[in-house]
């Protein structure tokens, strides 16, 4: 016999589970468009996170009613999510704005390519030898 689950579980679950498709995004994609989604969807499971730890199923919100003594929600957490999500909605726009400038400035959005271009750019300005061994090395069987 399979136990009840419980709605909070399963929240709690999708959160976790939101955070670690986000961080897997950031760690293994190599477009950067690609992981500026993956940080929305991290963000997304965090502030998920932070709003179920400060929520109880069996209260009610505090401006609802006028009861002295009743279990309420606590409002920081919900607060503090309104704040992350303001802030979040800025760091993806410059996040964003950022990939379309390096997009017109390098003709790509791949994260080996545009850094391999950065380093000729920055040697090339600093008057600087090209850095080498970027090749990989030859296989001899």
């Amino acid at each position: 016999m399979i136990p009840e689950l419980h709605v909070g579980w399963v929240l709690f679950a999708g959160a976790i589970g939101l955070i670690a498709i986000g961080v897997g995004g950031l760690l293994m994609s190599r477009d950067l468009f690609r992981v500026v989604l993956a940080l929305a969807i991290t963000e997304a499971g965090a502030n998920l996170l932070l709003v179920l730890s400060g929520y109880r199923f069996d209260a009610i919100a505090p401006i609802v009613t006028n009861e002295v003594g009743g279990v309420m929600v606590d409002p920081v957490p919900q607060a503090m999510v309104l704040t992350a999500i303001v802030i979040g909605v800025g760091v993806q726009a410059l996040a964003l704005g950022l990939v379309l400038r390096i997009y017109r400035a390098y003709g790509s959005i791949d994260v080996a390519e545009v850094r391999r271009r950065m380093d000729d750019d920055i040697a090339a300005e600093a008057g600087l030898p090209l850095p080498s061994g970027r090749e990989k090395p030859a296989v001899h069987s």
